[in-house]
């Protein structure tokens, strides 16, 4: 009896103490004021700072990384000057860019005798941009100067609106009289800035290429002036076809909303800031594509929900989420509805980062197997709403410190969703491992696929594919979850306001964690989902239940149980353990420092596989049925019996006394508010500690009263020991002539474990 007690005691804590941590980090969100669930976000940095992650690998030109300025001797430029430009040869072909400013781009022309010949384009345009710009007007001709095919389909609607009717009248003379004009020189300057060609990021390529801030101000300065040739055709047959638009003519040309007016305002400040004064940083876009064979076995991983740290937080967003890789809900096409009417996630990060937005120029449409990182650029604007209450707000200066390359430490991961017409196609199987594969590609990025630890920074994510999409949020968030813990990378996640779903996605998470589901059960558990009709049925509902259902089923109860040898290789199926439930948590040894007092071999696997195999019950031979309980011959004197008995009782007092503090201790805090009650965790904690040292101070010295059962360290606490010490040293092998012999009942061994396992159950998490 006494060795079932220990072995069912240890796993049982284990769980206790993991549900009191969880229990201690998520206190604070009980208060109205604190809008988060789960681990505090330093769990999600990995420090008590957002930049004490390791950098991503620094910059470094190679066959599949093109660098388009040249990197100072130091890694990084000073934080006032902009990086000089590599120098390079003019490429025209399918692999590279096609720049306007290339002599081998031609444009027809037609001359004062009706005869059409091929001029150079960039020609044109300096042409054209040499000329004062007063209006809007006069802006959409020189526009249409290099682009006279589109001369009766471009209308540049918005365009108009936006400097006759919705900017007040000084505002919109500012713009043309200071800021266009410096807009028109960065354009011309193109050739002097970009002199390297830009390689095309294209499908099934792990490729890089890096640029700096100038430069990309100079880029995005052309798309604004569409000058970017063969890039405005919409036949599925260009050569652009599988590309985003870059051009802005779309922009100019979309129906004037309120929302495209506010992007367009946003991209006019981002010009007006740049020629104001030249950001001097670089940005890194990273193209990674996987192949199919390297996808994880979904239906096969080990990897533990409750190994991954998350935080769940309903009025954080995700761009605030400062040192963590912040995740784009992308199109396949990058950027999706920024250069038209879209104006929800994605659209609203690339305004508020047109950075970001270059992207579009040279990264082929993602497939299913592929993500893009972008890594460095700034934020200019401030703003509020989502889809057509969005605004812009003002000027925003961003303070994110630079990495080692000189890049702003922000890390914005495109990874794009499916859209789905109804609930059933997303919850079919293929679906769900496309979206688990593409989330893995895109949070695995730079990780170390042999290491065991935490990756470094964590990610920021959030309702991924569930706005016009129609993807299911309670779905998403568990296939985001399933992504990180098998990348090991922490996660936050940001609801934009839902506290329902907030709560929802940490009370399945705790779910999880309390049955030690891992990322191939969890799997296992939502194909099984799909098999229901989806459309009537609650995925967190489902999950519970299943778990419910697949616990170990209870084994009738026999008058006495068999005689079992624990060192045969069928013992455990033998041992009547009904009525306990046994989770053995994976803790990191970090958290076992924390919580047992530095003592991370508390209940180490090897000590507990030890003890079972050193030591021999025998039980009781079983009686014939309809036998009353006639005694084994081999039983002990019943005095004995009776000091175990007295032994057991005490503990379960003590159990008692300890539930009676807990109870005093939370109605204490209870009745405090919550800055008081919030105010020394660590005084709550050690106290929870000091009692469950005295449990097992209990439990020592019930063993040490039996004699010869005692699997603990000598006149020590478990709670007290040294770190440094080994379990498995301090266990006593019994020899075979001293081996106990244990009588117990089914029942009494069941009364027993009912009481150690309602104890821990009343624990809350």
């Amino acid at each position: 009896m006494l060795l079932l007690l220990k072995r069912v005691l240890r796993p049982i804590v284990i769980k206790h103490v993991n549900k009191q941590r969880f229990s201690n980090l998520t206190m604070n969100s009980d208060d109205d004021s604190v809008s988060w669930r789960g681990v505090p976000i330093t769990e999600i940095y990995g420090s008590q700072s957002p930049w004490g992650a390791p950098e991503f690998p620094l910059i470094v030109p190679a066959h599949n990384h093109a660098v388009l300025y040249h990197i100072p001797n130091m890694g990084r430029t000073t934080d006032d000057v902009p990086p000089k430009p590599r120098t390079g040869t003019d490429v025209w072909n399918h692999d590279y860019v096609r720049m306007p400013c290339s002599t081998q781009s031609l444009y027809p022309v037609e001359d004062s005798n009706g005869e059409t010949h091929l001029k150079k384009r960039w020609e044109i345009i300096e042409t054209a941009l040499s000329k004062p710009i007063r209006n809007s007007e006069e802006l959409a001709n020189v526009i249409l100067s290099y682009n006279t095919k589109f001369k009766t389909v471009w209308k540049f609607r918005a365009l108009h609106k936006l400097f006759d009717h919705y900017l007040e009248e000084e505002e919109s003379q500012y713009f043309f009289d200071v800021t266009l004009p410096e807009i028109v020189k960065l354009t011309l300057a193109l050739p002097r800035l970009v002199q390297a060609p830009i390689p095309l990021l294209k499908q099934h390529k792990n490729r890089s290429v890096s640029l700096s801030q100038q430069q990309i101000a100079s880029l995005l300065a052309n798309a604004f002036f569409c000058t970017f040739p063969r890039r405005n055709t919409t036949k599925k047959t260009s050569e652009y076809s599988s590309y985003p638009f870059i051009n802005f003519n779309r922009l100019f040309n979309a129906s004037p909303s309120d929302s495209v007016l506010e992007k367009l305002k946003c991209i006019c400040h981002y010009f007006r800031r740049v020629c104001t004064k030249v950001p001097a940083g670089v940005v890194t876009y990273s193209r990674r594509s996987v192949a199919p064979d390297s996808f994880p076995k979904w239906h096969a991983s080990e990897r533990h929900i409750s190994a991954l740290p998350l935080h769940v937080d309903s009025k954080t967003t995700i761009e605030d989420a400062q040192g963590l890789i912040q995740v784009d809900f992308a199109n396949k096409f990058l950027g999706g509805g920024v250069l038209n009417f879209g104006c929800v996630q994605e659209e609203i990060r690339f305004v508020i980062c047109p950075e970001l937005m270059l992207s579009m120029l040279f990264t082929e449409m993602l497939k299913p197997n592929e993500a893009l990182m972008i890594i460095g650029c700034e934020r200019y604007s401030l703003y509020s709403g989502y889809g057509g209450s969005f605004h812009w707000c003002g000027d925003f200066r961003d303070d994110t410190p630079f990495d080692s390359s000189g890049r702003r430490r922000c890390a914005v991961l495109a990874i794009d969703a499916l859209p789905y017409a109804n609930i059933k196609h997303e919850h079919s199987r293929e679906m769900i491992t496309r979206e688990l594969n593409k989330a893995w590609i895109g949070v695995s990025y730079a990780t170390d696929e042999q290491s065991d630890s935490l990756q470094y920074p964590g990610v920021a994510t959030g309702n991924w594919g569930c706005g016009a999409f129609g993807g299911t949020p309670r779905l998403k968030s568990l296939v985001q979850i399933m992504a990180c813990a098998q990348a090991r990378r922490p996660m936050a996640y940001f609801t934009f306001s839902d506290v329902e779903l907030r709560d929802d996605i940490i009370n399945v998470y705790n779910l999880l964690a309390r049955h030690n589901v891992t990322v191939g059960q969890l799997y296992k558990y939502i194909i099984r989902f799909t098999a229901t009709d989806v459309r009537l049925n609650q995925l967190p509902s489902f999950l519970q239940q299943v778990l419910l259902d697949d616990r170990p089923k209870t084994p009738h109860a026999k008058p006495l149980s068999p005689k079992v040898n624990m060192t045969s290789p069928d013992a455990t199926n033998k041992m009547d353990t009904s009525d306990i439930e046994i989770v053995e948590q994976n803790l990191s040894g970090s958290v076992l420092k924390e919580f047992l007092n530095d003592s991370p071999d508390l209940f180490s696997q090897s000590e507990y596989d030890q003890s079972i195999c050193e030591v021999k019950i025998n039980m009781p031979e079983p009686m014939d049925d309809g036998a009353d309980g006639e005694l084994n011959k081999n039983e002990e004197p019943n005095v004995s019996e009776t000091k175990r008995t007295v032994g057991a009782s005490r503990l379960i007092d003590e159990m008692k006394k300890i539930d009676d503090e807990n109870a005093k201790q939370n109605l204490s805090l209870s009745n405090t508010t919550p800055s008081k009650r919030n105010a020394d965790p660590k005084a709550n904690q050690s106290a929870s500690n000091v009692r469950t040292s005295r449990l097992f101070d209990e439990m020592q010295k019930f063993d040490e009263e039996n004699g010869k059962l005692n699997l603990s360290l000598p006149n020590t606490s478990p709670l007290k020991r040294n770190a440094d010490s080994k379990l498995n040293q301090s266990v006593s092998i019994i020899s075979s002539e001293d081996k106990i012999k244990l009588d117990s009942s089914s029942e009494a061994k069941k009364k027993m474990g009912k009481k150690i396992t309602d104890y821990f159950s009343k624990k809350s998490i």
